[in-house]
């Protein structure tokens, strides 16, 4: 009996121990609370004060109108977890969203690890599926967060997620801010080359078909207004107010230089053919549905 008693001791102290240790653990391990603001939690300081009060505004209007959230937080560390586990935890504890809709967003950024993840709550997996919030912060939010502009890209992306919410409530919000892209801003513009090239040049080739044997005296004044006129319809179709200067140059460069080699302006001409392609608490929401992260 005696000996019984001592392996049951011996048992519950073991037990005891291992308790012991995961508390310590869990405590070591343990997420950030709540500040007194809920919808912005900027504990490591890179948030301004107008990105904070835009972050609270918005959020006021959005609870009222479709009791969704979006809760941004920065934190310095990870403490070893993973950036997807301190998010779950993060978005339980915090009770973000109506406990029922399940509709909150987490949008967390720990500056010291370089790691950002949006967190979504089952109820908004519809309009946030794991995809599009990749590509959010893809293009409105890391590129910013390279150049550790966080104020700036914290604020971009959580513009961006308040459009989706939005449009998924089909709602709109006073004083919302349009997210601006920052995504390889050089591969961007190379991407539009094309069009706004394609589109000068078939705008020359139709206007100097049309006029050339009109024209007979002051010719390069004449062409000068031509590289004008067709400069400013290629910006109103392709909308590059970016490269309003350098295709300038290149259909300037392009008239003149054809006129006097005897191809568009020459005695006679001939068409080509062209083709182009075109205070406050949670609501408690009980956890995210999906998300996705990102280093930076």
């Amino acid at each position: 009996m005696s000996t019984l008693n001592k392996s049951n001791k011996l048992l519950i102290g073991i037990i005891m121990l291992i308790f012991f240790i995961l508390a310590l653990s869990y405590t070591s391990f343990a997420v950030v609370e709540p500040t007194n603001q809920f919808y912005v939690n900027d504990y490591s300081g890179v948030l301004s004060a107008e990105t904070k009060q835009y972050i609270m505004n918005m959020n006021v209007e959005l609870n009222n109108k479709t009791k969704a959230q979006i809760v941004v937080v920065t934190v310095n560390s990870l403490d070893g977890k993973s950036i997807e586990e301190y998010a779950t935890e993060l978005f339980r504890k915090f009770g973000i969203g109506d406990k029922e809709k399940n509709n909150g967003v987490l949008l967390l950024c720990s500056t010291g690890d370089r790691m950002f993840r949006i967190e979504v709550g089952y109820g908004l997996e519809g309009a946030l599926p794991d995809g599009k919030t990749g590509r959010i912060q893809d293009e409105y939010i890391i590129p910013y967060l390279k150049n550790n502009n966080y104020d700036e890209g914290i604020k971009n992306g959580f513009s961006a997620v308040l459009e989706e919410v939005c449009k998924e409530y089909d709602i709109t919000l006073s004083g919302a801010i349009e997210a601006q892209s920052g995504q390889n801003n050089v591969v961007n513009k190379l991407n539009l080359v094309s069009p706004v090239f394609f589109t000068s040049i078939i705008l020359s080739i139709i206007v100097n078909i049309v006029t050339d044997k009109k024209v007979k005296k002051n010719r390069t004044i004449i062409r000068l207004i031509y590289v004008l006129i067709i400069t400013a319809v290629s910006y109103l179709i392709v909308r590059l107010t970016e490269f309003i200067i350098p295709f300038l140059i290149i259909n300037t460069f392009t008239v003149l230089t054809r006129g006097s080699s005897g191809g568009y302006y020459g005695g006679s001409s001939s068409g080509g053919g062209f083709s182009g392609g075109g205070g406050f608490s949670g609501g408690g929401g009980s956890s995210g549905g999906g998300g996705s992260s990102r280093s930076f």
